[in-house]
């Protein structure tokens, strides 16, 4: 460090750290590299060559987000190299919905004090979610704030920017009655709904080290902090052989939100409750909270963590296909016209024992 650096470093931001992190994190970073990507990390802006030659009509798709209280967990539980997986997840599962394909991602990373080591496991788990869903690392910022954190804790969020040709937008105008939901199973909460999360498992007296209820072959921090589902390389995999009218990311506000936001006027989504399997993380929840099953679906995922509205005759093959890509799916619901008495797009239909 040079005196030129003392005055900052004594005020709380410690420079020296943010470049080790810089030069720590440079090979991990170039690993997600696509094609794409023409400079290099540490430059003021990334740079992104945009190959559009097999496209008639380009449009760029975005979609920013961060994690949420899922955080909380991860400081409580010391569990940092999963929860990137979930900052990645929660943008490019959105622009996917709409049928892009993910170019590039970029994150931030802000904290009180840069501990390096804690800093570079919250990366690990971006590069893997940008891996996982086949986007380039382009850049991002890491931010030292001194006294605007508690010791310990950091801020995390993200923004993916993709591309699909206007041709081949899906944005669920030709969904139609018929038409069928093919759920695909989550893997557990995702990022959503964990405000009550951590204050039930606080009710309960739980630790992270504890088998879950239920599940005593996993620990609560396994379960509660399971990383976000990526589902680019299935869905993208299915669009290019079947025909998707509609397809939803069951994000906050569960699926009484969430699919009528991919639904025309007219119709409505018929959910048949119990057509696919329930994890135990959400029955847990439900027994804790004292809740319904309606209120669950409201705030949950429950299973399911994205829905595609595809033809009737094609719903069991694209079950068929994800399976054959290790997705669990399930034909979970149709698409009816809606009734003059209907209020909503979303009718679940409960077994009695429900």
């Amino acid at each position: 460090m040079t005196d030129r650096s003392k005055a900052y470093t004594e005020a709380g931001v410690n420079i020296g750290a943010g470049n080790a992190f810089v030069s720590r994190i440079k090979s991990m970073v170039a690993s997600t590299f696509t094609g794409g990507v023409i400079t290099d990390i540490g430059g003021f802006g990334g740079l992104f060559k945009l190959d559009t030659t097999a496209m008639e009509e380009p449009v760029l798709v975005a979609s920013t987000d961060g994690v949420g209280t899922k955080l909380k967990l991860a400081f409580e539980y010391d569990v940092h190299d999963t929860i990137g997986i979930d900052l990645v997840a929660m943008s490019v599962n959105d622009i996917l919905v709409q049928g892009a394909k993910p170019l590039f991602f970029l994150d931030y990373f802000a904290t009180g004090k840069l501990d390096v080591d804690r800093a570079a496991k919250v990366l690990e788990g971006v590069v893997e979610g940008c891996k996982q869903g086949e986007c380039a690392l382009l850049g991002g910022e890491t931010a030292e704030m001194p006294d605007f954190y508690n010791p310990g804790e950091y801020d995390l969020s993200g923004f993916c920017v993709g591309v699909v040709d206007n041709a081949r937008i899906v944005d669920g105008s030709t969904v139609r009655p018929g038409d069928k939901l093919v759920g695909l199973a989550s893997s557990g909460v995702h990022s959503n709904g964990y405000s009550l999360v951590r204050k039930l498992a606080a009710a309960a007296g739980l630790k992270g080290q504890d088998p879950f209820p239920g599940q005593p072959e996993s620990t609560v921090a396994q379960v509660l902090l399971a990383p976000t589902k990526i589902y680019v390389s299935t869905v993208r995999a299915l669009m290019r052989e079947l025909e998707v009218r509609g397809m939803c990311h069951v994000t906050g506000g569960g699926f009484y939100d969430n699919i009528p936001r991919v639904l025309p006027r007219g119709v409505a989504a018929h959910i048949d409750f119990g057509a696919w399997d329930i994890p135990p993380v959400f029955r847990w929840l439900r027994e804790a909270g004292s809740m319904t099953w309606p209120e669950m679906l409201q705030i949950f995922n429950c299973g399911i963590g994205y829905i595609l509205i595809v033809p009737e005759d094609a719903a069991l093959d694209v079950v068929s296909r994800a399976e054959g890509m290790q997705e669990r799916a399930w034909v979970i619901g149709t698409v009816e016209r809606m009734g003059k008495d209907d209020a909503e797009q979303v009718v679940v239909h409960f077994p009695e024992s429900c």
